[in-house]
């Protein structure tokens, strides 16, 4: 609920009017950790929240994001380099992009920025590890606003290499880049890019 909420940029007020519920019992929703509605507080949520019942209660996070229809009027707009930069900033969930026996392989990983550079962590003996030298790879970052049917895509292409040097690794360590895979990403791979695109989808 609080998710759906913030991505239409309502407050609480705004909710419990459109859907006749208190602001004070629409807070304890939202903060319980086990809240438990009624089905028909449930359907004046979604009704105000102009999303459905699966949704709001977290039956479409499985699905691929991007089924609703383009906006009218959307267009696409080209970003600049330091606009691609904002947008690399935080750090977030990214996809690596290296060839293989069978073509391009698209690998997601958690990765941090330090300087220009994406970095992220792997495990010893992957095949991320082993790609890492190759001559061109690429790392694509995007966002997708389902409520707005807007979103934005960055790619940064370069040279990529793991990170051996011990100063240099402790230069890194406190960016805190923790993979969400789990089990031991010792080895940092450190992409140096020398081109970085990006675009926006926006609506009308």
């Amino acid at each position: 609920m609080a998710e759906r909420r913030h991505q239409l940029g309502y407050s609480i007020e705004q909710v419990a009017a459109g859907s006749s519920i208190s602001p004070a019992y629409l807070e304890y929703l939202e903060a319980a950790p086990e809240p438990e509605p009624s089905a028909a507080t449930l359907v004046r949520l979604a009704n105000a929240l102009g999303t459905t019942l699966a949704g709001l209660r977290g039956g479409d996070q499985l699905v691929p994001p991007g089924r609703r229809p383009p906006r009218p009027g959307a267009r696409l707009e080209a970003l600049s380099r330091e606009e691609c930069a904002a947008l690399l900033a935080p750090g977030g969930v990214g996809r690596f992009v290296y060839l293989e026996g069978r073509g391009p392989v698209a690998v997601p990983v958690n990765y941090r920025v330090f300087g220009d550079d994406i970095v992220f962590r792997t495990g010893e003996g992957t095949s991320l590890a082993a790609r890492a030298a190759q001559v061109r790879v690429s790392f694509e970052v995007d966002h997708i606003d389902e409520a707005l049917s807007e979103g934005w895509s960055v790619i940064v292409t370069g040279r990529a290499r793991t990170v051996t040097d011990p100063v240099e690794l402790e230069e890194l360590e406190p960016l805190g880049v923790h993979p969400w895979a789990g089990g031991r990403r010792d080895v940092y791979v450190r992409l140096t890019p020398d081109e970085v695109s990006g675009r926006r989808i926006r609506g009308g």
